[in-house]
């Protein structure tokens, strides 16, 4: 199956996002469809548009080429965005969406390995020029980060065990599929849930591009790109992504005690405005037409006078 991917609680987003003229990042940029939406809401907007897949840039390079110069794109990770906003001009942003998880094309896609759904080499890499493949990091992983992986990043009941399993198939030479792993998750003669299918190839996907670590760079960086008042929206489709940022948008809190006594530590002052207290979800009418969206978490917040 493929097809165009659709945005994730569209309009929400551009509620939020879209508040007048200005440069406008769209750090994920994927399919182009929420870009494309930024741009003919606001006629004056410009847009940056970021990803590391550089077949999403090639794909949206064609669906946003009717808005001419009011756009410019580049190949860029998280920790790469403040050299492409420097080379696009440095102007401080109206706004910025981190729209984080895979799209449509790239699941859709057998020969990236994202999904269980389709026979694959398993690679599970966003940017395809460089880096690891899956079955290579396995293939010399110690069960103790596998194990780590899977429970820290897809909440995947017995890691332990299973680790034990995908690393002695890795080893032996005999995971370099999709259907290799999907056949381990199972075991002799099962059928694997496709939850925690899912659960898995997640997991393994986050380690393999360090989205985690990625999104510590992105959610550092923005405080000093965004202009005072422009908006930052988040999407997120993980419950670790999801703390990150609701972390950083709150401020860093110590939780020790062992303070002198007549000491108190006091954390520095967030340089956002929460716009959602709590995460906004898509409607039961958007998960029917778009089942993709269900694990969406959105947050919104604006950056405090400097």
């Amino acid at each position: 199956m493929s097809g165009r991917h659709e945005p994730v609680l569209l309009a929400e987003t551009l509620g939020y996002l879209v508040t007048g003229p200005g440069l406008y990042l769209d750090a994920t940029l994927g399919d182009g469809g929420h870009a494309e939406a930024v741009l003919d809401a606001e006629p004056a907007a410009r847009l940056l548009g970021c990803d590391r897949d550089g077949d999403a840039i090639e794909r949206s390079r064609q669906r946003l080429s009717r808005f001419g110069d009011r756009v410019m794109l580049a190949q860029a990770a998280f920790h790469e965005l403040p050299v492409a906003h420097v080379r696009a001009g440095g102007e401080p942003l109206a706004g910025a969406l981190l729209d984080l998880g895979v799209s449509s094309p790239q699941l859709d896609d057998a020969t990236r390995g994202m999904s269980f759904r389709a026979a694959g080499p398993l690679d599970l890499r966003m940017d395809r020029s460089r880096g690891e493949t899956a079955a290579d990091w396995l293939a010399h992983a110690e069960v103790a980060d596998v194990t780590s992986t899977l429970r820290e990043l897809g909440d995947v009941r017995d890691a332990s065990r299973l680790a034990h399993a995908i690393v002695a198939a890795a080893r032996a030479g005999t995971l370099r599929t999709t259907a290799d792993l999907a056949a381990i998750v199972a075991g002799p003669g099962g059928r694997p849930h496709p939850r925690r299918l899912a659960q898995v190839f997640q997991a393994l996907r986050m380690r393999i591009n360090d989205e985690a670590g990625e999104l510590d760079a992105a959610l550092g960086w923005l405080p000093t790109a965004v202009r005072a008042g422009g908006v930052v929206v988040t999407l997120a489709y993980h419950s670790g992504e999801d703390r990150r940022i609701k972390r950083a948008i709150r401020g860093a809190v110590a939780t020790t005690s062992r303070l002198p006594r007549g000491l108190e530590f006091r954390a520095p002052e967030s340089p956002w405005q929460e716009l959602t207290r709590k995460v906004v979800t898509p409607s039961r009418a958007e998960e029917a037409r778009n089942p993709r969206s269900r694990s969406a978490r959105l947050r919104a917040f604006r950056r405090k006078p400097l």
